[in-house]
């Protein structure tokens, strides 16, 4: 990777959770964080806390739901820096209760489609739109949070540990991201650029619960270990830390 230059990460949903805690990490290591968000006041509060903690860190508004939002984010990233070098696809969404139930019968469409554009749908497009410049970087980067839940391996296993969690919105969702990474994956080989899914784990966050048994102090490590894979790292992988996923 390039040493002549900081290197600069956007990281989605990275107001809270997940997502706060990687830009923490990240800022750890010398790379420029840029928050992005869709509420303008906890995007600030979230800038707030990396820079106490000693992070070269700046808020970017950007919202899922809104078609031009990955535009603009790539207009003002390519006038800041005329360039990207990590992206973090960590925004997403839960509206089904996962654990101990398969809705796979009642499912509603507004669940399924809501959860859908913003998990699978608005990734693809802000992807597409910060290509460019994570094309004009050293050693491009690209996470996409998946979870465990989106492995149709573990799920057709009978008694696996993820058998009793059968939300069919997210689930498919994730699965979906899934496809995307191992296409992208393989449209970019010829690229500097590699592309990784990751899970974090079950995380105590606002999706994941209370029950979770990870803290949000450890939830860091997949995005953070893909983020800054060397030239001899995987692309196209799923990834729990260091350890493969079966799709």
């Amino acid at each position: 990777m390039s040493t002549t230059q900081q290197r600069i990460a956007f990281i989605t949903g990275a107001n809270r959770g997940i997502g706060l805690e990687t830009a923490k990490h990240l800022g750890a290591l010398g790379i420029k964080v840029i928050v992005g968000a869709r509420d303008n006041a906890k995007g600030a509060e979230a800038v707030a806390q990396l820079q106490a903690a000693g992070a070269d860190a700046e808020y970017l508004h950007y919202d899922a739901a809104q078609p031009n939002s990955p535009q603009e984010v790539a207009a003002t990233l390519l006038y800041r820096f005329g360039k990207l070098d990590i992206l973090i696809n960590n925004a997403g969404i839960l509206k089904e209760t996962l654990i101990g139930q398969n809705n796979t019968l009642s499912v509603d469409q507004d669940t399924l489609k809501t959860t859908f554009e913003a998990n699978f749908f608005a990734v693809v497009s802000l992807t597409q739109a910060l290509l460019p410049l994570l094309q004009k970087s050293d050693a491009g980067r690209i996470v996409n949070l998946s979870s465990i839940l989106g492995s149709q391996t573990l799920h057709s296993t009978p008694d696996s540990p993820i058998d009793v969690a059968k939300g069919l919105a997210y689930n498919a969702s994730k699965t979906a991201l899934n496809m995307f990474t191992i296409h992208l994956a393989h449209a970019l080989k010829d690229s500097r650029i590699k592309v990784n899914s990751a899970h974090p784990g079950w995380v105590k966050t606002e999706l994941g619960g209370d029950n979770a048994p990870m803290e949000i102090s450890d939830s860091w490590k997949t995005s953070v270990r893909l983020a800054t894979l060397d030239d001899n790292g995987p692309t196209g992988g799923y990834f729990h830390e260091d350890q493969p996923l079966p799709w």
